[in-house]
């Protein structure tokens, strides 16, 4: 039997379209279906590794994580990792195809369809519902002849499309309205409801708002979902990051980790565990003057490592980062962040930039080469065989995922696992300096605990006990799929996937 399938689309990027087919993807599997995401294709540098090495969207793995499923990479078939303003890489089924500025690509996208019609099938194969997002908005009249993440989709699997709108935005009447103006009619039809997206406050002053949208626009409103407060979950694909402007100097009892905001950031999940930390502050600092004091230094991953760190040289964050690590303060690179620590970096094929080589901060004994080798994507195990980064954790065994293009070579290692370059700082700084390729290392529970608790040693401030990751995140897609369910209906969310039994075979 060929699987159900339910769309969501969005007014607008931020609409909430995957945190909110998350949260219908716990519900149906609650209800006892075997369920799985689709993205068509998605544009984020917060990728994840599946199992056999290809990239997909975060979105779609967390996705994944809520229909209690691994993912693979047909839930997102085509990924656009942006490497500048105007070009991305293409990745295709998981691996590189191509590197393309935006025309180009949007000339060679249609040759992508039946990849993504193929992937969509093969899950519809194997599930009984596929939750299949959309991207940005169906109503950007320039781009329609190249849009095949929306509406397209929604008429090749001849899904039903529930359109999510941003109250939170303002403009709600104009969102929603506006968007089913402005498509055909072809494309209007296959639209069956509306939803208000992030509501705050009393939802009956909204009663008359429901009453316009449905007289208006001649569907229902399926429901007006609040805004669910203090939700610890991974940030949406594009979800904007706002520098921390308050002074960093301001006295707490939390640990201050600063987290240097690249232009062109990658995998900023690996944080995502830190700030569900009771005793932890997460500030996102772009500029020196807002880097302050804190109590460690995170640099995270790139897409483009020295377009970064010439970034990090201009706004005068290298210069402070040294300082800081000079003071002992705890300075942390992850992937393209622990490039930038090492000594110096080579591009001798220009990969992701046309700098062919700068020097690192030197802050490690690390020095990189890009080299045409094929890039890095695989889900990782290794063993702590050096205690100096974090004291106490020798012998343990820590898992997460490598997406990288550059090889790095060094004299001290702290990780054993094949492959990988994982290394410390030997010559300095109180061994407070250090960094691996090694992606979602703090999701890690018993390493991340270690970690805070040296820092509240060195620190004088009190740990708290560190709560399991997986058991907390479990628990706030329960509560999101609660407050969905609660403002959409069970009958009707049914009722409006059994409507396809007849039609599909």
């Amino acid at each position: 039997m060929t699987a159900r399938t339910l769309m969501i689309q969005g007014t607008c990027s931020s609409a909430g379209k995957s945190l909110l087919t998350a949260a219908l993807c716990r519900i149906f599997r609650r209800h006892g279906l075997r369920v799985a995401p689709f993205k068509a294709q998605n544009m984020s540098n917060n990728a994840a590794v599946c199992a056999d090495g290809g990239e997909i969207g975060r979105s779609q793995a967390f996705q994944a994580l809520a229909c209690g499923i691994e993912p693979t990479v047909q839930m997102n078939p085509v990924l656009l990792k942006p490497e500048a303003d105007s070009r991305s890489q293409v990745i295709v089924n998981g691996k590189p195809w191509n590197n393309l500025n935006a025309r180009d690509y949007f000339e060679r996208s249609k040759m992508l369809w039946s990849e993504m019609t193929s992937a969509l099938d093969s899950l519809r194969e194997e599930y009984d519902l596929v939750i299949i997002e959309g991207a940005g908005s169906p109503a950007e009249l320039n781009l329609q002849e190249f849009d095949f993440v929306n509406m397209r989709v929604a008429h090749y699997a001849d899904a039903p499309v529930l359109l999510v709108g941003n109250i939170e935005l303002g403009g709600i009447f104009a969102q929603l309205l506006g968007t089913l103006s402005l498509l055909p009619d072809k494309d209007r039809q296959q639209v069956c409801g509306l939803i208000v997206n992030k509501f705050r406050g009393d939802q009956s002053l909204f009663d008359d708002g429901v009453k316009i949208l449905e007289e208006r626009s001649g569907l229902p409103v399926f429901g007006v979902i609040p805004w669910v407060t203090d939700l610890n979950l991974p940030e949406e694909d594009a979800a904007p990051v706002q520098e921390t402007r308050n002074s960093p100097q301001t006295p707490t009892d939390q640990i201050d980790i600063a987290v240097i905001y690249f232009p062109r950031i990658s995998n900023l999940d690996d944080v995502d565990a830190l700030r569900s930390e009771s005793n932890t502050r997460i500030r996102f600092v772009r500029s020196a003057r807002h880097l302050g004091s804190p109590d460690a230094i995170l640099l995270p991953g790139t897409k483009s490592t020295l377009d970064d760190l010439a970034w990090l040289r201009e706004t005068g964050l290298a210069d402070a980062i040294i300082d800081a690590a000079e003071q002992g303060i705890e300075v942390i690179g992850l992937c393209g962040g622990y490039q930038m620590l090492g000594t110096r970096i080579e591009n001798p094929h220009q990969f992701e930039s046309d700098i062919p080589g700068a020097d690192g901060l030197g802050l490690l004994p690390v020095q990189t080469t890009f080299e045409q080798t094929p890039k890095q994507t695989k889900q990782t195990t290794a063993t702590i065989c050096e205690n100096s980064p974090v004291p106490g954790t020798t012998g343990l065994i820590v898992s997460g995922y490598e997406i990288h293009q550059g090889t790095s070579t060094a004299d001290d290692g702290w990780l054993n696992a094949s492959g990988v370059a994982c290394h410390c700082d030997s010559s300095g700084y109180n061994n407070t300096v250090w960094g691996c390729y090694l992606h979602g290392l703090f999701h890690n529970d018993r390493f991340r605990a270690a970690w805070i608790e040296k820092i509240c040693r060195r620190t004088g401030k009190d740990s708290s006990s560190s709560k399991p990751y997986a058991v907390l995140i479990e628990h706030e897609l329960d509560r999101l799929a609660d407050e969905v369910e609660a403002a959409l209906g069970t009958d009707r969310l049914m009722q409006l996937i059994n409507s396809q039994v007849e039609t599909v075979s």
